[in-house]
């Protein structure tokens, strides 16, 4: 049994581990802008990580995203403008990876798992693209003091009960707009941004002269 497109949060959580996943999107269509300037490959410096955003429609980007280890996964991503900040909204839709989970049969129907949203924090996107994580030990504080200063639940996998589990924002949509803009220009929130740079566009090179 196949259970790539079972477990595709069970995945994303794996991805990028210092984000806070959310079963809800951060935008309302009305939210939505298109910024031309983010489509193209970016890259953090000394990384091997790459960004690669593609025009997917008229307020939609197709993000390909490669890790370190270059493992690659696919986003859909919406752009959107809360006041006067922009977030970027990353759908996973594929987690990438050619195995299959080794789990027992049964035990995968029971198993809830959903694909799930990550919200950045847009600083600028040219002539660098500036980004920036909600940083979950910052949010496992606020959480210790206020428990209800946003909806979440924790996913925990196996008995271990020391296990806290993964935080997962459950809250709607119009509740992480009020809480994001909210902590917005908090640095110890979002944290300080990540700039990456442009990768130059590949040429094709001359085909070679037949003799």
């Amino acid at each position: 049994m196949k259970l790539k497109n079972i477990l595709l949060t069970g995945l994303m959580l794996g991805l990028l581990p210092a984000c806070v996943p959310s079963v809800n999107p951060l935008y309302t269509e009305k939210d939505l802008v298109f910024d031309p300037a983010l489509v193209g490959a970016w890259s953090p410096n000394g990384t091997g990580e790459t960004w690669h955003f593609e025009k997917l429609g008229e307020k939609r980007y197709a993000l390909e995203h490669t890790d370190g280890d270059g493992r690659k996964a696919e986003f859909e991503v919406h752009l959107l403008k809360l006041k006067q900040h922009r977030f970027l909204d990353l759908y996973l839709v594929n987690p990438g990876g050619d195995g299959e989970w080794k789990i027992n049969t049964l035990a995968a129907f029971v198993l809830i798992t959903r694909p799930g949203h990550m919200f950045v924090k847009v600083t600028q996107i040219e002539p660098e693209l500036g980004v920036s994580f909600l940083d979950p030990d910052w949010l496992e504080d606020l959480l210790k003091q206020d428990p209800k200063a946003v909806r979440h639940e924790r996913l925990r996998f196996g008995a271990d009960a020391n296990d806290q589990g993964r935080l997962l924002l459950t809250a709607g949509t119009r509740e992480l707009q009020r809480f994001v803009l909210k902590y917005a220009d908090d640095e110890k929130a979002f944290g300080s941004p990540s700039s990456m740079k442009r990768l130059p566009v590949p040429t094709n090179p001359e085909p070679p002269i037949q003799p």
